[in-house]
């Protein structure tokens, strides 16, 4: 199968194609067709020209790097400096990054253009892309569709080919759930193995960047560009600077691949057809796959989000509208009145809900019989996966138990929604790497077959993704 990115890179690499001439075209299609799609919250324009020129030069000069000219956006939750970083929320609508990203400066590095930052739900408070104070984001496949969320922005511009490349975030399926439904490959790596320093973090011991890509080499190479130690982010500490890309092609012979038996309860069943599909070209490439009994799994939803809401709870006490972001008009001179009036009108219906609720759970009356007990429940689910680690050496299953919803399908019941993220979020509860890639469509939408592997086996998750979508 024939890699969208990598004959992309070819074309530049062999000059048939220029750094400046690829984002020409990129950015001209995004003027052309944005506006009825919304990825996009904000295009850089001249500047991407410019730094797509020094690509040219520095390719002329022998000293490109691995992204080689390839047009790059920015989930809008990641600092570019000097750039709007609103995380999709009223609260930061004009605020700009006084610095950068270690992922986006090494992106840049690599040789990566910046495009333009992508739409995001609020704060990635969302599963759908719905939830964006800034604009509207639509499937490209079916613009009554959701493109899944929080970074549908990412996924739509990656589908729609209005960027080669995304970077995006991962909370909770932040970045597989649009992946799978706009059809494209995405990956959530190992917690710690991309640094989080310039990332708003929604739960700060669940986020992770990663990669959107057209396909799975797409993915590998993004994530060979932005992997590694950065001495800004303790939590990667130790963590390899690879090249991905290297041997993805080569799944290992005689592989285990466990397929749990409650990934796919609740599961419609086209999905269920088309995944079990998927899962036997392993079967094709020499993996042995076992279907197995794995309870605990059904327990990582109220562990995810009962986490989240602490955390998100938590990390929202810093938008009070006095040093930077919104700022309320109010004739009291009361802070807390000043305070409560700024958070009140700027964060939306889902924040302030996801507010309420991680601070209820953190109160010193509940804290014991709810935070302090779902710690205890996540450090089983890590021994447990840690376990099905020892006998498997990879985790297969649905990416999402559904196609993409309407859009307003779900907005009034968040419940709906949190259900959605079933089978994204135990990857996250327990650090995996875990990826996403299409394996066929249902009435004409897009499925993803989801891949896990255990702690730092980002390699071998990626070939599994490889070997399923050659």
């Amino acid at each position: 199968m024939l890699s969208i990115t990598l004959g992309k890179l070819k074309l530049l690499e062999s000059g048939s194609l220029t750094a400046e001439e690829n984002a020409a075209r990129l950015l001209e299609k995004i003027l052309r067709e944005d506006m009825s799609l919304g990825a996009f919250i904000e295009t850089f324009g001249s500047d991407a020209l410019e730094e797509a020129r020094a690509v040219d030069a520095a390719r002329r000069n022998g000293a490109v790097g691995r992204m080689a000219g390839l047009g790059v956006s920015i989930k809008n939750s990641v600092a570019v400096a000097g750039r709007r970083l609103t995380c999709g929320s009223r609260m930061l609508e004009d605020y700009r990054a006084p610095f950068e990203a270690t992922a986006v400066s090494r992106l840049r590095a690599a040789g990566g253009v910046l495009l333009g930052s992508t739409n995001i739900d609020e704060f990635c408070s969302g599963s759908d892309c719905s939830r964006s104070a800034i604009c509207k984001t639509v499937n490209p496949v079916d613009h009554s569709r959701v493109p899944g969320g929080s970074s549908g922005g990412a996924a739509a511009a990656t589908a729609a080919g209005l960027c080669d490349v995304a970077l995006a975030e991962d909370t909770g399926g932040s970045i597989r759930c649009p992946a799978s439904f706009c059809g494209v490959a995405g990956f959530k790596p190992t917690y710690g193995a991309v640094s989080r320093y310039g990332v708003v973090d929604m739960a700060m011991s669940f986020d992770q960047l990663g990669p959107i890509a057209p396909d799975v080499f797409g993915c590998a190479l993004m994530l060979s560009a932005i992997a590694g130690e950065d001495a800004k982010d303790v939590t990667t500490a130790g963590a390899p600077a690879v090249d991905f890309t290297r041997g993805l092609d080569s799944l290992p012979k005689g592989i285990r691949v466990a397929l749990p038996k409650q990934f796919f309860v609740g599961c419609d069943a086209g999905v269920e057809k088309l995944v079990r599909k998927a899962v036997a070209k392993l079967e094709a490439h020499g993996a042995v796959v076992e279907e197995v009994d794995f309870p605990i799994v059904s327990y990582a939803l109220p562990i995810y989000y009962l986490l989240v809401f602490s955390e998100f709870a938590s990390a929202m006490q810093k938008f009070d509208g006095l040093k930077y972001g919104f700022k309320a008009n109010v004739d009291s001179n009361d802070l807390i009145d000043a305070v409560s009036e700024a958070r009140r009108q700027a964060f939306g219906t889902e924040a302030k809900r996801r507010i309420l609720l991680g601070t209820f759970i953190t109160t010193k009356e509940h804290r014991e019989a709810w935070y302090s007990k779902t710690l205890k429940a996540r450090s089983l689910l890590k021994a447990e996966f840690a376990r099905l680690f020892k006998e498997f050496d990879v985790v297969a299953g649905p990416t999402m138990p559904m196609v993409a919803w309407q859009c307003g399908e779900k907005s009034q019941d968040p419940l709906q929604m949190y259900l959605a993220d079933v089978l994204t979020v135990p990857a996250n509860c327990a650090g995996l790497p875990a990826g996403s890639v299409p394996c066929g469509s249902v009435g004409g939408l897009p499925v993803g077959v989801q891949l896990m592997a255990a702690w730092g086996s980002d390699a071998l998750a990626l070939k599994a993704m490889a070997a399923v979508e050659s």
